[in-house]
């Protein structure tokens, strides 16, 4: 019987310990996490961020205003992480206590919080104060970024001459060639970097200086995207620069070596005017306004340089006038007696003779001659033939004059040329000459002018089927067997 009780007693002894360790445990309990999440520096709500602890126990987001909440997390310690794709994750040390609610606010950062900016860029060519730099040149820079981002680049360029800010922008490359440049022109260049993700870096701005312009001393045209573009090369073909945009039509080039200027037309809406610029194409200056150039065929049409430089000779239909490069002092200086049209004029300066082409409304009814300076007819050179003729210029004494004209005397409402040849008629009395005994056969010679020295001639040679290429050849005047091709598809030559 005492063994019973014993036994009793103990049983519910051990149920009393059971029952005490389980109020224990009850005790130590649960608690409450609750807290926002703000974006650093601007405490902006952050939604769908990750709330989490360490050992784990539950996981919840924030909402729409950053707010959250981790409930019956048990009492102790754990790591409290906040995540979210883009953002650097944030971790708190807590304490959760039995039955608090334990308040923490997570200010996160951008996962680019920590990225360093790059380094400034080094420029390495051209070196500052170069000088004699070509006007296609390479900038060339070097670059590091401490944490090795992808960086893009753009360049500034502007030049001593004028206010024009240039801006090259998303290069992916540390070099960027620069084209069309002026010449003697002194730029400045400075590269900016940029991470996308730190403030863009400058580099320090150098300096450089273009060379002077070759000695270009033949120009001519070419056409490009549908417009005449002017270039200029030397007396080789060589160191071809476009002096005009491919924009705007502009051709009929004409050197004035005394003023280091060269003239042209240039098509301005429906009208074509006279503009003047420097060799090297830069200062456009339009010259005509009230009264345009004009006449049948606006790619046969020519104008000469008068007075040293500072006039221009142009046609409008049946009357010539003269003007200054300025644009100033327009004067009629001839017309015609039976309404031809003047399509060709060129001037010697030595002399004051002007000749003068004049053709009816189709072209044809050519004839040739001179005029003075008071518009009194001196010399005839070519009447009474049928057929296209042209391409008139003097030369520098005025005792020859050059031309043109398709021997096959036929006329047609394109104006097609079957066999163009060249001539020089003496005014001296001497015999014709004929330039074009060795052309190809089924070709036209255009456009004739002297050479600087007049021992040569530079012309067009074309088929004579109207749409093929045209070429720039010379020949010399003793050689006539020996023609040499220039210049490529170009046309409207000028060798002064």
């Amino acid at each position: 019987m005492k063994g019973f009780i014993y036994k009793v007693i103990v049983i519910v002894l051990v149920f009393s310990a059971v029952s005490c360790s389980e109020d224990t445990i009850d005790v130590a309990g649960l608690g409450t996490v609750r807290g926002r999440v703000v974006r650093s520096g601007s405490n902006e709500p952050l939604e769908n961020v990750k709330i989490s602890t360490n050992p784990g126990t539950s996981t919840v987001f924030t909402n729409a205003e950053g707010f959250y909440v981790l409930e019956n997390v048990p009492a102790g310690d754990y790591s409290l992480t906040a995540e979210r794709e883009g953002l650097l994750a944030s971790f708190e040390g807590i304490t959760v206590i039995a039955d608090a609610a334990l308040e923490v606010v997570f200010e996160m950062d951008a996962e680019t919080a920590g990225n360093r900016p790059p380094n400034a860029p080094v420029l390495l060519t051209p070196t500052d104060n170069a000088e004699d730099v070509p006007v296609e040149i390479e900038l060339v820079w070097s670059i590091s970024d401490p944490d090795d981002d992808e960086l893009t680049f753009s360049v500034t360029l502007r030049n001593e001459d004028d206010s024009n800010v240039e801006v090259f922008e998303n290069i992916t490359d540390t070099t960027f060639t620069l084209s069309n440049l002026s010449f003697s022109t002194k730029y400045f260049w400075q590269v900016t970097a940029s991470d996308d993700i730190n403030d863009p870096v400058n580099s320090p701005t150098f300096a450089f200086e273009t060379a002077g312009p070759p000695n270009n001393r033949i120009v001519y045209t070419r056409l490009v995207n549908g417009n005449s573009v002017i270039y200029s090369a030397d007396e080789n073909g060589e160191t071809e620069i476009a002096l005009t945009t491919t924009s705007k039509n502009s051709f009929r080039p004409r050197r004035n070596v005394a003023t280091g200027k060269i003239a042209f037309l240039q098509s301005v809406g429906s009208q074509t005017h006279l503009f003047i610029m420097n060799e090297d194409g830069s200062d456009v200056q339009q010259v005509t306004s009230q009264i345009g150039v004009a006449g049948f065929n606006l790619e046969e049409i020519d104008f000469s340089w008068d007075a040293n430089g500072s006039k221009l000779l142009f046609p409008n239909q049946d009357k010539l006038y003269s003007i200054n490069t300025t644009g100033s002092g327009l004067v009629l200086v001839y017309q015609t007696t039976n309404g031809n049209l003047i399509t060709e004029v060129d001037k010697n300066e030595n002399t004051g003779i002007i000749a003068l082409k004049t053709n009816n409304l189709d072209g044809y009814e050519v004839e040739i001659f001179t005029i003075n300076t008071a518009g009194v007819v001196q010399a005839t050179v070519l009447t009474g033939v049928t057929g296209a003729a042209g391409g008139i210029n003097l030369s520098v004494d005025g005792s020859r004059l050059l031309y043109t004209r398709d021997v096959s005397g036929v006329e047609n409402t394109n104006y097609r040329r079957l066999d163009s040849n060249m001539f020089i008629h003496s005014f001296g009395g001497d015999p014709l000459i004929n330039l074009s005994t060795d052309k190809p056969s089924g070709t036209n010679d255009l456009d004739a002018r002297f050479s600087p020295n007049e021992a040569s001639v530079i012309y067009v040679n074309t088929s004579n089927d109207g749409i093929s290429a045209n070429n720039i050849q010379t020949l010399l005047i003793s050689d006539l067997d020996n023609r040499n091709t220039l210049i490529e598809n170009a046309a409207m030559p000028d060798w002064e």
